[in-house]
């Protein structure tokens, strides 16, 4: 008995702690804290604004050397050739055509001296004799010749190995990569500065939420109230009629006002879960998650009443979205710089070492050769008719356009800051009004009570109290979050969320 007493105490103990640790409590920091942890589009921000510093460091090397290696082979179906058909057959056939001709030029003279009687017909013959048996291997000798100097002018170039390194610096690109690493820079700003709109956006998003709750919380816990109230005049006015001094029609409309009761608290407990679940998708939690929030309770005077106001150049300073109109400006500025600067001359040191094989620094040599090389690369753009004058036209143009717009939304901005302004100024006011009207409403329903127990006041005169109690209830509790709904909206319109 003793253990199965001590087993249910521990059980007991078990189920208490799950229950207190099931429902999470949460202020409004523990809100916008969670909200920046896991909101999405700020997580795309932060992503964005690393690219965009990947990108500036990619920016500062167009300042460096930069060196790039190529290698290749290529196999074609002729080889280069030096010579062209006709002299390879001249060179291939250089000893018979010699030998031809020496062989004829002998012949001549040794006509000649026959015919002059210097020797005989028959010398002449052991003469032409001799020359054939020299001739015959001169002729050869020599074709031989020719085709070693026809083996020797072949470039064997149908298999080709080529490489080179190349280095390029630039030394004047006419302002084109300073212009670029400005506008990295200002990447990273805009990155920060969209990250900044993203920030306060989340925190909008979420304190509008929490406010919502405990606005959907006080009226739920207003609508049980009323509810009481009513089923208490109900069971007084059955009572009554019980005993015969009271109607049924009064009891009809009492039990009329009590479902009417019970259907608002259906409604606004449904409000209530529709609210917490927006508030947790926000805040990153599942959306079925049990929270508790701190100013469900709504102690107003731990509630802020107002802030500073703040001057426009702090403004101007704070708001991320004119910040991000600032940089679209300037960002337009250096466009139009960068369409310049293609417009202009540039020069560039090039240096670099090119080998291949068979390389022409011996001959068409079999073999990998190679050479340095260092020069310097001009461009100067000559005539393009006139398409970087329009081109720049047209980047001065989107720069006015931006002036303009930062200009006008620097006018609504003051506009928007002065709405502000009245709008807690008013909403301060309906706070003391509706409080007062409470203090009204409350002495009209404790009068009418005391009436309606007396016998003095009937029912209906007593429902009408109570429905003008909850009406001075809802309106204090919608002025309440009123004020701090303006408060907030003061507060992102200075750029101080």
């Amino acid at each position: 008995m003793i253990m199965r007493n001590k087993l249910f105490a521990i059980i007991s103990i078990l189920i208490c702690c799950h229950a207190a640790n099931a429902q999470q409590v949460l202020s409004l920091q523990d809100c916008k804290r969670l909200a920046l942890q896991n909101n999405k589009q700020l997580n795309m921000a932060k992503l964005k604004q690393d690219a965009a510093q990947n990108m500036q460091k990619a920016a500062r090397t167009k300042y460096l050397p930069k060196i790039d290696a190529v290698a290749g082979y290529e196999l074609t179906s002729r080889e280069i050739s030096i010579l062209n058909n006709k002299q390879k057959s001249t060179l291939s056939n250089i000893g018979t055509n010699s030998s031809a001709i020496i062989g004829n030029k002998t012949g001549e003279v040794v006509t000649n001296l026959v015919q002059q009687g210097l020797i005989t017909p028959e010398a002449a013959g052991q003469m032409g004799e001799m020359l054939q048996n020299v001739l015959g291997p001169l002729s050869q000798f020599g074709n031989e010749i020719g085709n070693n100097i026809v083996d020797a002018f072949r470039t064997d170039t149908r298999n080709i190995w080529a490489g080179s390194v190349m280095l390029r610096q630039p030394i004047y690109m006419g302002g084109a990569i300073t212009a670029a690493n400005k506008m990295a820079d200002l990447s990273i700003e805009m990155a920060s500065n969209d990250m900044d709109v993203r920030r306060q956006q989340a925190i909008y998003d979420v304190e509008s939420a929490y406010w919502l709750v405990v606005s959907l919380r006080q009226k739920q816990i207003l609508a049980y109230s009323y509810r009481d109230l009513v089923k208490k005049l109900n069971e007084d006015v059955h009572k009554m009629i019980d005993e015969g001094v009271a109607t049924k029609a009064d009891g009809l409309k009492v039990d009329v006002k009590e479902n009417e009761a019970e259907i608002q608290i259906v409604q606004v407990d449904d409000g209530v879960s529709l609210a917490k679940m927006l508030l947790c998708q926000l805040c990153g939690l599942p959306m079925d998650s049990e929270i508790i929030l701190e100013d469900e309770a709504f102690d107003e005077n731990k509630l802020p009443k107002g802030i500073d106001y703040a001057t426009s150049k702090d403004v101007y300073e704070r708001r991320p979205e004119l910040r991000l109109l600032q940089n679209a400006i300037d960002m337009s500025q250096q466009a139009t710089k960068l369409i310049k600067a293609a417009n202009r001359p540039q020069v560039a040191l090039t240096g670099g070492y090119l080998i291949s094989n068979p390389n022409t620094f011996n001959g068409f040599e079999r073999k990998f050769g190679g050479v340095w090389n260092v020069g310097i690369l001009l461009r100067v753009p000559v005539w393009n008719w006139f398409e970087g004058r329009y081109k720049a036209n047209a980047a001065k143009a989107a720069t006015t356009i931006a002036c303009l717009e930062l200009e006008d939304i620097g006018e609504k901005v003051e506009l928007q800051i002065t709405q502000c302004k009245f709008k807690l100024e008013e909403s301060v006011k309906k706070c003391n009004m509706t409080r007062k009207n409470i203090e009204s409403a409350e002495e009209n329903l404790r009068c009418a009570n005391v009436g309606f127990q007396e016998g003095v006041i009937d029912a209906t005169d007593v429902m009408a109290a109570q429905t003008a109690w909850q009406q001075a209830k809802t309106q204090h509790i919608d002025a309440q979050i009123e004020n701090q709904i303006a408060i907030l909206n003061l507060m992102k319109a200075n750029g101080e969320l």
